[in-house]
């Protein structure tokens, strides 16, 4: 099931100046080597135990790739639209599938539907998802008003109806938060105090305390970033890897503050001209206390919109919504 909706509803927000000199390149977002997909568009690429690469496909397959051989498993297919990814503690894959809700797909294939309702309403755009040791599993709703296809209508909106969502191991359904801007990226911390949440029209990473004095607060981990946070993931470096899908919108930026028939009429324009993210491949990497690591970045590649990125022993994969490959980067870009 998708939920579209063509009419916007605006809110109004006043976003910190972007400044991008706040962040320099640390170096380019440079190509070692293209992988194919076998189809279009791996949204999410993660990195199994024995470090080959899963993603899932916009035809609702989730494959793996053998990075040394290049072979190309297809493990299932959802029937819907797989989205973030995560291995489970008993050899599982979870799946935010944007049509079907959480998934688990097992060995053979099949597919067990785990969330498929949140708060009394069918589950759409689940995004990403992780899972503790003792089976809990945290996951993001990126947007209760919109779809995927027309995403874009939810950061011209700015509805902030993204949510974070826990499930027990025994099947109980919590919702932590229902007011994030685009819920997207989600990591949990290696000693499991807190989970990092991407809000992509927020342009920052927040940090959801599990434990400790602050438990159930939120504070910021990363905020006023030059680009819009997608997914996320844990390196084996300890980095928290963060994947840049395009750099702020300079329009959008101020308009947000303004009375909202502005984007209304922006919305209505024609879609062959309505603003369009800026073609870049960017991705970057914080320490768990928030500090920038590296900031990979390029406009010079045949490959944007990037969407997904993460790191296994040196190596690091980024995948794309709008691209068929998923590209491993060059050794010296993920570890001057």
């Amino acid at each position: 099931m998708t939920v579209t909706r063509r009419l916007i509803s605006p809110r109004r927000w006043t976003p910190a100046p972007d400044d991008p000199g706040r962040s320099p390149v640390t170096d380019r977002f440079s190509i070692a080597r293209r992988l194919a997909s076998g189809g279009h568009g791996p949204e999410d690429v993660i990195f199994d135990r024995q470090g080959r690469v899963l993603a899932g496909l916009g035809d609702g397959s989730v494959i793996r790739l053998d990075l040394a051989s290049g072979a190309r498993t297809v493990l299932g297919n959802t029937g819907g639209r797989p989205l973030g990814l995560q291995l489970s503690g008993d050899g599982s894959v979870l799946v935010c599938d944007h049509d079907r809700g959480l998934l688990r797909m097992w060995a053979d294939g099949s597919v067990d539907v785990l969330v498929d309702t949140v708060a009394g309403a069918p589950l759409t755009f689940a995004s990403n998802v992780v899972e503790s040791q003792d089976g809990t599993i945290w996951f993001t709703v990126s947007t209760r008003r919109w779809d995927l296809e027309h995403h874009l209508g939810d950061i011209v909106e700015h509805s902030c109806t993204g949510m974070l969502v826990r499930r027990d191991p025994d099947n109980t359904v919590t919702v932590l938060c229902d007011s994030l801007k685009f819920a997207n990226g989600l990591v949990l911390a290696p000693d499991e105090s807190c989970l990092l949440v991407a809000e992509t029209a927020g342009y920052r990473v927040s940090r959801y305390w599990l434990t400790g004095p602050k438990a159930d607060t939120v504070e910021p981990f990363a905020e006023n970033l030059a680009g819009t946070p997608d997914n996320m993931s844990l390196g084996s470096d300890g980095l928290v890897w963060v994947a840049i899908a395009a750099p702020r919108n300079a329009l959008l930026d101020k308009l947000l503050p303004l009375p909202g028939f502005l984007r209304i009429l922006l919305w209505n324009l024609p879609e062959a001209v309505r603003p369009k993210p800026t073609p870049v491949a960017w991705v970057m990497a914080f320490d768990l206390s928030g500090r920038l690591v590296h900031n990979l970045r390029t406009d010079e590649v045949d490959y944007g919109f990037v969407t997904s990125v993460a790191e296994h022993r040196g190596t690091v994969v980024a995948g794309s919504l709008h691209e068929d490959d998923i590209v491993v980067l060059t050794p010296t870009s993920a570890n001057r």
